[in-house]
């Protein structure tokens, strides 16, 4: 009788020390794994559970500003620096690695509303309600400079007087223009201390700028007249222009598909809108129960983050409906602005209560350094996640989230408003002739013209 036994080599097989992984033998045949489905469907569901335990997105509060933050913004050549300013006139530099100031920007005496960095990250321009644009030169961080005393207080290098109020300011990509926001459109020059070019549609005040990040001399403006606007500053005069039925706050360009622009609107969803054709929007990204007040696009395109008056922060996809995440604290008041590092790792929000947070962007994310064995089991519970995302039960654990009572109850009385609106327009049309009632879709529904 012949027996078959299994050879294995015992150097290869035996532990050198305790502490050593045990060598197991896979057979990977699939004959012999008529579970294979079940098991990788049980795996999924394991993994969507584990991520919402896991989630804690939030890392840090760091605190220093007297008053409410207004805006944010980052500079492109360190990793680590974020800028803010607040109501009060103050600009602070943060060091996101060690959570504290790195030196302060006192001057402005009135709200400062905007904040930019040069492409080459030396120059932070600011602008506020005080009718100045003042000039910093950014100084280089250093471990010696957290002390905070009157010699880590910089004085700019430039200030120029404007005539009306500041409300936004954004510097072009590879260039030494910047432009402000103001009952104008005013385009300045780094060695002016007067706009070069002033531009002017409509008599309403200007409410946010954006440069494009593929096209230098292309700029996106949104006014109080519940306009959106492009410029183009080699025909010296506006492009293209519509008006929608309320207000957008605040605009982002997406930095990989230079062509898209989404805006963030007063009624509490967030448009996103093909620059070449602006009659209709791409995509309505609908959550937020109350005004949209800020708005900034990831690095890689494929996301960004938006701050909310109604005390929340959420991160939407950008060609997606509804949010991937809600982040909120019991402390955090009514969201002004928000921004991505400059690695898609981390959200930073300014709020209401002088606070500066510091967010994960994936809020289950391991930080720190992975073995490669680790690195291997997150990637794999992302692939059967993704495989069996489609599945009622994954489905509905990945897309629960928690939010805040206020919240919760305007949501149900938000979605009862849109059900009552709904059936009411079928009666409408099912009692009327054919033809009469037309359905407007919702990417249409909420522009009101486009002018030339």
């Amino acid at each position: 009788m012949k027996v078959k036994v299994i050879s294995r080599s015992v150097d290869e097989f035996t532990r050198e020390r305790s502490q050593d992984l045990q060598r197991v033998f896979h057979n990977f045949d699939p004959s012999l794994r008529p579970m294979e489905k079940a098991v990788e469907y049980k795996r999924a569901l394991n993994a969507a559970k584990l991520d919402k335990i896991h989630a804690k997105p939030f890392m840090h509060a760091m605190d220093g500003h007297r008053d409410g933050i207004s805006c944010m913004a980052k500079n492109p050549n360190y990793l680590k620096d974020i800028f803010s300013g607040s109501m009060d006139g103050d600009i602070r530099l943060w060091d996101l690695a060690t959570r504290r100031t790195v030196c302060e920007f006192p001057g402005h005496q009135g709200a400062v509303r905007g904040l930019t960095v040069s492409t080459d990250g030396n120059v932070l321009v600011s602008c506020g309600t005080d009718c100045t644009v003042r000039l910093w030169n950014v100084p280089r961080p250093s471990l010696q400079d957290f002390n905070i005393s009157s010699e880590n207080s910089i004085e700019p290098s430039a200030v120029y007087v404007w005539k009306n109020a500041f409300w936004g300011v954004d510097h072009q990509y590879g260039g030494e223009l910047f432009a402000t926001a103001g009952a104008q459109l005013d385009i300045w020059n780094h060695n002016r201390s007067q706009p070069v070019q002033s531009l002017q549609w409509g008599t309403d005040s200007v409410i946010s700028v954006r440069f494009n990040p593929g096209e230098p001399d292309l700029l996106a403006t949104s006014a109080s007249d519940r306009s959106i606007t492009i410029y183009d500053l080699r025909m010296s005069s506006a492009a293209k222009k519509i008006i929608m039925m309320t207000k957008t706050n605040s605009i982002a360009w997406n930095p990989m598909e230079p062509m898209n622009l989404t805006a963030a609107n007063e009624d509490g969803s967030c448009y996103s809108f093909d620059g070449r054709k602006l009659d209709e929007a791409k995509c309505v990204h609908k959550d937020h129960v109350s005004a949209v007040m800020d708005i900034d696009y990831s690095p890689t395109g494929r996301e960004f983050i938006t701050g909310s008056y109604d005390r929340s922060v959420r991160i939407f996809p950008y060609n997606g409906g509804h949010s991937r995440e809600i982040y909120h604290t019991k402390r955090m008041q009514r969201v002004f602005c928000v921004k991505y590092s400059c690695d898609a790792t981390y959200v930073i929000s300014g709020s209401d209560d002088t606070n500066v947070r510091l967010w994960k962007s994936k809020a289950s994310e391991q930080l720190g350094v992975l073995l490669p064995r680790e690195q291997r089991k997150h990637e794999y519970d992302e692939s059967v996640k993704n495989r069996y995302k489609h599945l009622p039960e994954v489905k509905r654990i990945v897309r629960h989230k928690h939010v805040p009572k206020p919240i919760f109850k305007a949501i149900g009385i938000i979605r009862a408003k849109n059900d009552s609106k709904r059936r009411k327009d079928a009666r409408r049309k099912a009692h009327s002739a054919p033809g009469t009632v037309i359905t407007v879709p919702l990417r249409k529904r909420r522009i009101i013209k486009e002018v030339e």
